[in-house]
């Protein structure tokens, strides 16, 4: 073993196994485990260096067993044997390794899940890299911290029936489900069933990070499932396709005239712009153009097109000549004043709004001063 003697003397050697104190024999572990680790052995020599590794691993001194485990936590020079030896050990020992070390395969790790409790299930969880294998085993025997780090370890890869056995296990952990609601990509059917498992704040981060179904997105927005607290109007806005949610809002004959004046009430333009193509028949850039006519007679045909009611005609020129008036500031809550001074517009126009839209409208000024006085205090 020349390369080890070189840097480790018989005197370090000696150390390993009857020095006077733990600490004298922790120090020569510690040095000797750099040495195994950075030198260049020969197969005899790499033999007989791992030799002594399981010496250091059955000392009696936590302290020079702890040593090897810190020292080789990321080494590929750990033998696989020892590195399951050590993560049998106590915690100070233990989580090193179990944490980093690249000599684990995912039958071990599943091992040390299984076996190994709540402790090494959390640190297993946190680990750089999880295989599908590794994470079904967390799911299916882990405690909630576990399955929570988890979840919230996007480096872990989960097949979509470890989600759903997350799902049916922690369906009332708030760790668990914000851990899922937060990963960077989940499967359709895991969403759609989240969605009915979480709060409101969660909600809105689904809906705005996560793909649903068009059904399911209106189902959740109109409140099929007793959940009124989302307004399809703001979901119009901030959608992202909206020429997708017009198309299937008109589909299930939710493309209403109410609607689209409520959107365009809030300045949400481009998803009337879509609507009022969606019912016309007309392309996008064509009803941009009639909409947005400076002069008289675009708007009123695009909204003849779409079969809008004339007696909204009024309202809806109001909202068209106020979003081109209206600039946003910069100033914190930029959105809501815009919103305010939109909705005063069309509650003033003449005709008068119809009374349901105006009740609406009214509510939604009362829920944004509301929003900032909040804001202020």
């Amino acid at each position: 073993m020349a390369t080890t003697r070189a840097a480790l003397t018989d005197t370090d050697i000696r150390m390993l196994v009857k020095g006077a104190t733990p600490d004298e024999r922790a120090l020569a572990a510690h040095k000797l485990c750099r040495v195994i680790d950075k030198a260049e052995l020969s197969d005899d020599d790499r033999d007989l260096a791992q030799e002594i590794l399981r010496v250091m691993a059955g000392d009696a001194a936590e302290l020079v067993r702890r040593a090897v485990a810190v020292t080789l936590k990321n080494s590929p020079s750990l033998p696989v044997d020892l590195a399951n030896r050590l993560a049998r050990d106590v915690e100070s020992v233990c989580l090193p390794v179990i944490s980093f070390s690249p000599a684990f395969g995912d039958d071990d790790l599943a091992e040390i899940v299984r076996l190994g409790g709540p402790v090494r299930q959390l640190a297993v969880a946190k680990r750089l890299k999880l295989s599908t294998k590794v994470t079904a085993a967390l799911v299916d025997q882990g405690d909630e911290a576990a399955v929570a780090s988890a979840c919230a370890n996007d480096n872990a890869r989960f097949s979509e029936g470890a989600l759903q056995r997350a799902l049916d296990r922690f369906a009332k952990s708030e760790k668990v489900l914000t851990a899922v609601t937060y990963r960077s990509v989940l499967p359709l059917a895991v969403t759609e069933r989240l969605i009915d498992l979480v709060g409101d704040q969660l909600r809105d981060y689904i809906l705005d990070h996560h793909s649903l179904s068009a059904e399911r997105a209106l189902e959740i927005i109109t409140g099929v499932h007793e959940r009124a607290t989302i307004d399809l109007v703001d979901q119009a806005g901030r959608t992202a396709d909206a020429k997708g949610f017009a198309a299937h809002l008109r589909s299930v004959e939710r493309l209403t005239p109410s609607l689209l004046l409520r959107a365009l009430a809030h300045g949400h333009m481009t998803f009337f712009e879509w609507g009022v193509a969606e019912l016309a028949g007309v392309p996008h850039h064509r009803t941009w153009l009639m909409i947005h006519d400076a002069g008289p007679l675009g708007l009123s045909a695009i909204c003849e097109r779409a079969g809008l009611p004339p007696r909204l005609f009024p309202a809806f020129r109001a909202g068209v000549d106020a979003f081109h008036a209206m600039e946003f500031d910069g100033r914190p809550g930029d959105r809501e004043r815009f919103q305010e001074h939109m909705i005063q517009r069309f509650l003033t126009s003449q005709p008068p709004t119809p009374r349901g839209d105006a009740e609406y409208l009214l509510e939604r000024i009362d829920r944004l001063g509301q929003g900032a006085e909040v804001a202020v205090g």
